[in-house]
């Protein structure tokens, strides 16, 4: 992208407006009078526009997990040609039959700088993941990273919800709904099936995508930590309505049951005028996440720093869960401050926005990550492991690092090309060894 067009998405990013709140009714017209008041599909909806639903559950689910908006449009989304064929590129989806699921621990450094002229879209390279997308269950871990813009072209996500987190380099989000922008420490959510475009703020970006086939995410329950805490659904941002009222072809990508698919508009499907609802795209700063944790002794379970999560049919069991390890104060009396080692049932894949990860002094990458499957062990390294065993016990805040995970109820089967790949860590194992026996009786 030239600098030209950084500028322009700089100064539209900088300009943007918001609607606050996760989960709830919002509605947003970028035209006075685009919205019907009353009734959803009059018989001629205001100002010559298409009404149109948007569902991403079914009809039939209880109202408090429904989500759906209506979308007041130049043209329906209807009005396409067919969609052809088009090539994957690194983009992968469950089931992954390339390889089989790995017990043991893996590491990765960032991602290569990619080609020039590679867009997000281009950019997208799978590592792994799990369930089944035509059944929409489990999820996939991606990775990206690009030098350009998307330019006349858009693209959508039949298979999945995309959780976009990114590591550098800023983000203009250009949705069906408004625009949204992205920086590093912060994530945007765009709902399975919402058309947008990825414009470059900064020249480069790279960073992370969790991929959930399952039900949306949601901010988890609170139970016994009460009404607030974690993550705050009003500093959930939600765009207005902004449109493109554009003739000429547009490149449509989408990603349905694993493969993408193209096809070639005549206009913009960024064309929506206005809209009500509440399946939208968010964006988050991770930095207003409200860390809850110990203040008398042990080490909290990760649980605990979850801002968002995607319920499972067993209560309790996230298909997927976002983590994050924030800055925050350890005051443990006693304790073992960095997290401890363990065993999962869950699988864990990490990743590193910024600064270092308190339970590896060396080897994690900002823009690398690590997989941990289920059940395999794993905890902080030795040099980690000797600091904090005899450290002075004094409040300490942990403030040099933005952390996060996906951590999902089955393994992650990694692809092929993750296996293989030129960037992942040889010798992983080996943070962990010289571990000395301190036994004594």
């Amino acid at each position: 992208m030239s600098d030209t067009g950084n500028e322009q998405a700089r100064k539209a990013a900088e300009a943007l407006s918001y609607s606050t709140g996760f989960g709830n009714e919002h509605s947003s017209e970028a035209v006075p009078g685009a919205l019907p008041h009353g009734r959803n599909t009059p018989q001629r909806a205001p100002l010559g526009l298409y009404a149109e639903q948007l569902s991403g559950t079914a009809f039939t689910e209880p109202r408090h997990s429904n989500r759906r908006s209506w979308l007041y449009r130049i043209r329906p989304s209807a009005a396409h040609p067919p969609f052809t064929r088009a090539d994957n590129g690194a983009l992968g989806a469950a089931p992954f039959t390339d390889s089989v699921p790995d017990p043991n621990r893996l590491r990765w450094n960032p991602l290569p700088d990619p080609a020039e002229g590679t867009d997000f879209v281009a950019g997208l390279w799978t590592l792994g993941g799990n369930g089944d997308v035509a059944q929409r269950t489990g999820m996939a871990v991606h990775l990206y990273a690009a030098n350009t813009s998307m330019t006349d072209r858009v693209f959508s996500d039949a298979d999945g919800e995309l959780l976009i987190v990114p590591e550098r380099g800023g983000l203009l989000l250009r949705t069906e709904f408004g625009l949204l922008r992205a920086d590093p420490g912060h994530v945007a959510l765009i709902p399975r099936g919402v058309r947008f475009r990825v414009e470059l703020l900064d020249g480069f970006a790279r960073g992370y995508v969790c991929e959930n086939y399952g039900q949306p995410f949601r901010l988890p329950d609170l139970g016994p930590i009460g009404a607030n805490g974690l993550a705050n659904a009003r500093d959930f941002l939600a765009p207005v309505a902004a449109y493109e009222d554009v003739e000429g072809p547009v490149e449509v990508v989408n990603k349905f049951c694993g493969n993408l698919w193209t096809a070639t508009y005549d206009h913009s499907p960024l064309d929506v005028v206005a809209w009500h609802g509440n399946l939208v795209p968010y964006v988050y700063d991770l930095r207003r996440f409200n860390v809850i944790g110990t203040i008398s002794y042990d080490h909290p379970d990760p649980s605990i720093f979850t801002v968002l999560t995607s319920p499972s049919d067993t209560p309790g069991l996230a298909g997927v869960d976002f983590v994050v390890f924030a800055p925050r104060w350890l005051v443990g009396e006693d304790t073992f401050r960095p997290p401890y080692f363990h065993r999962n049932v869950m699988s864990e894949y990490m990743g590193l926005i910024e600064g270092a990860y308190d339970a590896k002094a060396e080897g994690f990458l900002p823009g690398g990550g690590s997989l941990h499957n289920m059940m395999s062990a794993h905890g902080p390294d030795r040099a980690t492991f000797d600091k904090a065993s005899a450290a002075e016990l004094r409040p300490q805040k942990v403030d040099d690092g933005l952390a996060f995970m996906f951590e999902t109820r089955w393994p992650i089967t990694t692809t092929a090309r993750a296996r293989t790949a030129d960037h992942l860590q040889a010798g992983y194992d080996g943070v962990w060894q010289g571990l000395e026996r301190h036994y004594r009786r």
